[in-house]
């Protein structure tokens, strides 16, 4: 390594790391980067700032990824969020999840979540097709994302999917604007693992919302 440039000013960490000086004094006060002062003045040595950076930079990657693999549907799904119907309308399987949704701390105006559910039924059926329902919206009042679950032991005729079969299993979900991605995520999550007819026979087949939660979580 060139000598001339083993020593780091702020200004050549700023351009390095690509951050303003300020943050750079920042992180030195608090200690967050190896550093240390020549009289009044911060310096750096730049194989140990090289170090710092790649290690910083490799958290956040593992973060990144292990926020991707997380099941955000076993995550969030709860066994007293769970209803079991013997029979329902659409209306009333909605109705009897907006009620759990809306007892919720993160939903902070209910009126507001039953206007978007329906308002987003109007639009079009939410029904996606093998027997499953997925209500969702994405509003300012909902704080952060939260899902209930419905059990219907007999098929919901008024409920109509895409591929024209009724609906069974309704997963209802209200998520903050900003978490489109954790919106989509628990969207794929469940559309993913209720493709599987085994499931979802399962799902139908059990005793009680804690039951229907346990082979979920084992799925």
């Amino acid at each position: 390594m060139d000598s001339q440039h083993d020593i780091m000013t702020v200004e050549e960490v700023a351009a390095y790391v690509r951050v303003s000086e300020r943050t750079v004094y920042e992180w030195a006060q608090k200690g967050d980067i190896p550093c240390g002062k020549l009289g009044a003045t911060w310096r750096f040595r730049r194989e140990e700032v090289e170090n710092w950076l790649n290690k910083r930079l490799s958290g956040n990657t593992a973060q990144a990824k292990k926020k991707e693999g997380t099941d955000l549907l076993k995550t969030l799904l709860k066994p007293e969020n769970i209803l079991i119907l013997e029979k329902a309308t659409k209306t009333e399987m909605l109705d009897r999840l907006l009620d759990v949704l809306c007892g919720l701390p993160e939903v902070q105006n209910p009126a507001e979540l039953r206007r978007g559910i329906y308002h987003r039924e109007e639009l079009m059926s939410t029904g996606i097709g093998q027997g499953l329902g997925i209500p969702h919206v994405r509003i300012d009042s909902v704080k952060n994302v939260v899902v209930a679950m419905g059990v219907s032991r007999e098929p919901i005729q008024d409920y109509v999917a895409l591929d024209e079969e009724p609906v069974q299993l309704v997963f209802m979900i209200a998520a903050a604007k900003h978490q489109h991605a954790d919106h989509i995520r628990l969207l794929s999550s469940i559309s993913f693992r209720f493709k599987d007819a085994a499931l979802r026979d399962a799902v139908l087949d059990a005793a009680d919302p804690a039951e229907v939660h346990q082979r979920i979580m084992r799925s």
